[in-house]
């Protein structure tokens, strides 16, 4: 048969099913496709997956079917949503289940009747009374849901607070409008920001009819997540970078009056750390001006027009360093710096988005700590991250050229490179003046990436992997293999960065109390508590990993003491407190305060190059200081207790500073 024959009998089977198929939207509705749509989904800008929209007309009602769907680095996230809304748009119903990122899953449905909202959220059931302006909505995705929801608040005349079901409330603030040129002709969308849906503020822009064009925010597991409506694709680039000066902008706007850098700044009393000796040295005077430390002891006299600070009782420490960053929306700043973090190494992000956000803060347009950035490259495939990736020789020439051109401090190999390319990136990296850190691509280990010129490693578990493990997975410290592979990580100087703290959350005892891994939990953001809540495993699984992580741990010791350079990482985590977090466990596996607290100052910033300028208290060096309350020396979690923080001279409050990222003190 040809093909032509062939396709008549296929129409032919198949003019029933069209049939059915036809009569059944009929009945169900009338579809709308100028009210239907598409969003792409992006993370880190990388396009994987999409959102389709499609609109049925009622008599007293429309019905929204939402087909949410996009692949992580080689799993799929699916999520089906039906949303109703009356005819001028109030809303009457949510069904939503399916996934809302690789490590969350959501099933609500939620129905209103007046004043009575009727809600099935997992497997609880239940009612209760609700007052106007109120809006179902299940956080940051789909973005019709979004849509919906500004269209809401417009027709309601922009109210201050919108009630969210099932629980909490949002702010919705116009900030402005931007204007872009698309295709020869100049676009005007409205610019919003969304509050209390997401931790920190969500970014949107609709057209001048009110259609939802983009939305800049983060996604269930925190990694930044874009929507952007189909036909207007091309513009997504130019809006992320705007989005960092914007949301810089407005922190630096709220932010009260801190001192000028400028000044002379006496910090009289108490005592100070030097983490070169391990040891406490009563202070008399440290002595700051223009940013720098100028003096220190007895011998500092202070000017009559300094401005002095009086830490008798307390203990002054170095600025903390968190060596894996992902500076993923701009309330990671403050959060920083009020847990008395002033040094990142951002280690992957979008160009444009953290290039602005370190610009912003460098200028002084910003709030944050100083960041380092190290820029990603991945290969290309089914489980590839981010926009930047490199199969061949000239790709990974250029990838590298680039990151040096925008002013990146490093580059960071990611997990799908190919192994032959790992060379060529490490050799166009060090000629150019750059160190690579990064994940061990698939395909090789530890050895052959450090053989190829890889001069760090992010996460613990590419070191475990060259060496010999018990039958419960714990490291078997005294085989062979277990002291080849320490000893050979020693002699190629990599330098570690473990990443404890990530791994303890994601294996924590559902069941056990989040406050015991986080005491300051309950000030947390209110979409931050619940996206922690939820993290971890069952009961029987964390029993397994428990004596791993310990393992771990030790390891860790085991590194250290034979000279290996630690660096303190979190690859995120609760926000800030996680650096201290990290370094808990660093104690409990063994090194003492002194040796855990080098690994979040001076041993960072050697490895960066840096330590003639920062990481330890000394004359000549920046003025990046914590003032805080108790001895860290005496116990690592008296960290946790910052009163004042100084970055480079600047005066910081850490309330004001968690006050203005929505933590409650």
């Amino acid at each position: 048969m040809n093909i032509f024959t062939n396709n008549i009998i296929t129409m032919s089977k198949l003019l029933p099913f069209i049939l059915i198929v036809f009569i059944a939207a009929t009945s169900y509705g009338q579809e709308l496709p100028a009210d239907s749509g598409s969003f792409l989904l992006h993370k880190f800008e990388q396009h994987i997956g999409k959102e389709t929209y499609r609109v049925y007309n009622y008599k007293d009602s429309k019905k929204y079917l939402v087909d949410f769907k996009f692949t992580d680095r080689g799993q799929p996230v699916p999520l089906k949503a039906e949303i109703k809304v009356n005819p001028v748009g109030d809303p009457l119903e949510l069904n939503i289940k399916g996934s809302t990122s690789r490590f969350s899953a959501i099933n609500d449905s939620i129905k209103i009747k007046g004043n009575t909202a009727f809600l099935r959220i997992d497997d609880s059931i239940y009612q209760q009374k609700i007052t106007p302006l109120t809006f179902p909505i299940a956080g940051y995705s789909p973005a019709t849901s979004q849509q919906l929801l500004l269209q809401y608040w417009n027709r309601h005349k922009q109210p201050s607070t919108i009630k969210t079901l099932p629980f909490g409330e949002l702010q919705i603030k116009k900030d402005g409008t931007d204007k872009l040129l698309f295709k020869g002709k100049q676009l005007v969308f409205d610019r919003y920001t969304i509050g209390g849906l997401i931790w920190g503020n969500e970014l949107l822009w609709t057209d001048q009819a009110g259609r939802l064009i983009c939305i800049l925010t983060i996604d269930a597991e925190g990694d930044k997540t874009e929507m952007m409506r189909e036909e207007f694709e091309p513009l997504l680039k130019e809006l992320i970078s705007r989005a960092a000066g914007y949301g810089m902008a407005a922190f630096a706007k709220a932010a009260p009056d801190t001192e000028n850098p400028t000044q002379t700044l006496a910090i009289k009393g108490g005592q100070w750390v030097d983490v070169t000796t391990g040891k406490t040295i009563a202070n008399d005077v440290i002595l700051v001006k223009n940013g720098t430390i100028v003096a220190i002891g007895k011998n500092a006299i202070i000017p009559k027009n300094a401005k002095v600070i009086n830490a008798a009782g307390k203990t002054i420490v170095p600025g903390l360093w968190d060596m894996h960053a992902h500076f993923e929306q701009t309330e990671w700043g403050p959060a920083y710096l009020a847990a008395g973090v002033t040094t990142v190494r951002d280690c992957g992000n979008e160009i444009g988005f953290i290039d602005g956000i370190q610009k912003s803060i460098d200028s002084g347009k910003g709030i944050g700590p100083k960041i380092l950035m190290a820029g990603i490259i991945d290969g290309k495939g089914p489980m590839a991250l981010g926009i930047i990736q490199a199969d061949t020789k000239q790709e990974a020439i250029s990838a590298v050229d680039t990151y040096k051109a925008k002013g990146f401090d490093q580059i960071k190999i990611y997990s799908s490179v190919k192994p032959e390319i790992v060379k060529v990136i490490c050799d166009e990296a060090h000629r150019l003046g750059l160190k690579v850190t990064g994940h061990i691509p698939r395909g090789m280990n530890l050895k052959a990436a450090a053989d190829s010129g890889m001069d760090m490693v992010n996460h613990l578990q590419y070191v475990t992997a060259l060496m010999k493990t018990n039958p419960d997975r714990t490291i078997n410290f005294n085989d062979s293999t277990t002291l080849s592979a320490i000893k050979f990580i020693k002699d190629k100087h990599i330098v570690v960065d473990p990443t404890l703290g990530v791994y303890t959350l994601s294996a924590r005892n559902l069941k056990d109390d989040v406050t015991k891994m986080e005491p300051a939990f309950y000030t947390l953001p209110l979409p931050l508590q619940t996206q922690f809540k939820t993290t971890g495993v069952d009961e029987a699984t964390a029993a397994k990993y428990k004596p791993v992580l310990k393992s771990y741990a030790v390891l860790v010791k085991k590194l250290y003491d034979e000279g290996v350079p630690i660096v303190a990482g979190t690859d995120m985590g609760f926000p800030g407190f996680s650096v201290i977090h990290e370094l808990e466990i660093y104690v409990e596996g063994g090194l003492t305060t002194a040796e855990a607290l080098k690994t979040a100052t001076i041993i960072p910033a050697q490895v960066m190059s840096l330590d003639k300028q920062t990481g330890s208290i000394a004359v000549g060096k920046n003025a990046d200081l914590v003032i805080i309350d108790g001895d860290p020396l005496t116990n690592i979690s008296n960290l946790r207790n910052v009163k004042t923080v100084i970055k480079h001279g600047k005066i910081y409050d850490p309330v004001v500073l968690h006050q203005m990222v929505g933590f409650s003190k």
